[in-house]
């Protein structure tokens, strides 16, 4: 089992910036941020593949936000620029036994608590 605590969430001006924190506390091949708005689907945002480094991004969030890892404490990280009205939800960091198709929500065997990112015009 595989517990993941997630850290950094907040509320902040369109066009800034915020860096949210996974760390987990065993093993994972592949980690992963998705975000939920409400009334709306729990939708990827970006993952890693853990050994390699290898990342995937939404189209939405491409260029803006970057999913990076520390290996040696076990946390990954997702840094979050020029933040739009839309990004407003709250985000998610899960945790997978696979390497594949790590933007299906399915694929993904752990999930953290969530933390609530609030975007103000």
């Amino acid at each position: 089992q595989v517990q993941l605590v997630e850290s950094g969430g907040g509320l902040v001006q369109a066009g800034g910036s915020l860096r949210l924190s996974c760390a987990a506390s065993g093993r994972t091949f592949g980690m992963g941020w998705f975000r939920q708005a409400p009334g709306k689907e729990r939708e990827f945002v970006a993952a890693i593949i853990w050994s390699a480094g290898r990342t995937y991004y939404a189209d939405s969030v491409k260029g803006r936000f970057t999913i990076s890892r520390d290996k040696d404490k076990n946390t990954a990280y997702l840094q979050m620029n020029s933040l739009k009205l839309e990004d407003t939800a709250v985000y998610y960091c899960a945790a997978s036994k696979t390497t594949l198709g790590l933007i299906l929500r399915q694929n993904y065997d752990y999930w953290g608590q969530g933390t609530q990112v609030t975007v103000s015009s």
